[in-house]
């Protein structure tokens, strides 16, 4: 037992999640804007069109109460063990399940989110730079997305060699700052823009199976905008805990503020887009918005900025999984860029 608590207090010290534990209640407030607050917002007016009014308004309510009540479990069930941290979801899922079984029902599904969704945040990361390009010179040379994708990936070959998680709280905070600046100009520049002419609303579809369809994709977006509960266990690990102060106050108090931003960037978002652009808005609310120009590059470029700091406080967790699949002190491990490092 004393080898095992050692050997687990050296994965702790070395992994970039526990290796520092020395996070502040608005480190929380951030981390979890950046998790949460993504390009999936500028989706929602989009869902709202396939859903209509009645529906639109009581799924996007309805998936913030639920998804803040869901954060609430996950912080209580952090320190629910006396004297044990779940700092990740596979140990939680070992100790609900057995030391086996556990890392085979949540491993898997856990890295599924994780990568699904980096790869999604490295495709739009590519696609708002390549708005931002054409928008700023349009008479210049096109340039394919896949270079675009690529300049967006270069970044984070400087940023996985950060040696934690709190060593990024500056780009999660930039991109906390970042999410909350594109989604006020994409409901301002709408607003702006005005109700447009022969505007309709209601579902979209014309026929019952094509209405179900949409419910059942709208109901898939707005469960990719809510997406953010993957690394709560990770972001609570960071933060300090004392039998007399557990940790749980402070993220706590970091997720009220959290969601208090999320509802500040998604409902002006979805219902203001709808109400301006009814069924003829697009699935990006900003390719609806085409001037004023600057405007519109600018809001690219702060998805950018959001992206790539959504982008490394999500792939901390494969990193860690990872120290699951290659247990031994000298071994590979793969880090959030892509490269293999030996983990010395």
């Amino acid at each position: 037992m004393d080898a095992k608590l050692a050997r687990q207090k050296e994965i702790d010290d070395w992994l970039p999640i526990s290796s520092s534990r020395n996070a502040k209640w608005w480190y929380s407030a951030f981390h979890n804007v950046t998790a949460m607050v993504g390009a999936g917002v500028l989706g929602l007016p989009y869902a709202m069109s396939e859903l209509g009014w009645g529906p639109g308004v009581v799924i996007m309510v309805l998936s913030w109460i639920i998804t803040l009540y869901t954060l609430w479990q996950m912080v209580e069930m952090h320190e629910m063990v006396p004297g044990k941290r779940f700092d990740r979801y596979h140990e939680l899922g070992q100790h609900a399940f057995g030391e086996k079984l556990g890392l085979y029902i949540v491993v898997p599904q856990q890295l599924v989110v994780e990568v699904g969704v980096d790869i999604v945040y490295m495709v739009t990361g590519g696609k708002s730079l390549k708005k931002f390009h054409d928008t700023v010179c349009g008479t210049c040379k096109p340039i394919k997305l896949t270079y675009f994708i690529m300049i967006f990936a270069s970044v984070h070959f400087v940023l996985s060699h950060l040696p934690n998680f709190n060593s990024i709280s500056g780009v999660s905070l930039a991109a906390a700052v970042m999410s909350l600046s594109y989604s006020t100009i994409a409901w301002g520049a709408s607003v702006d823009k005005g109700v447009q002419e022969d505007v309709e609303y209601g579902y979209k579809a014309k026929s019952t199976a094509g209405t179900v369809f949409n419910f059942f994709s709208a109901l898939g977006e707005v469960a990719f905008a809510y997406a953010g509960h993957n690394v709560v266990l990770e972001i609570q690990a960071t933060i300090p805990s004392t039998p007399e102060k557990p940790s749980k106050g402070p993220m706590w108090r970091g997720v009220i503020v959290a969601y208090i931003v999320v509802a500040l960037c998604y409902f002006p978002v979805a219902l203001i887009g709808y109400w301006m652009f009814g069924n003829a808005v697009s699935d990006n609310i900003l390719i609806s918005l085409e001037n004023p120009a600057w405007l519109i590059a600018m809001a690219n470029m702060f998805v950018v900025i959001h992206v790539i700091g959504s982008y490394q406080v999500l792939f901390q967790t494969p990193l860690i999984l990872s120290s699951q699949i290659f247990p031994t002190t000298h071994g590979f491990v793969c880090l959030h860029a892509g490269l293999c490092y030996a983990s010395v």
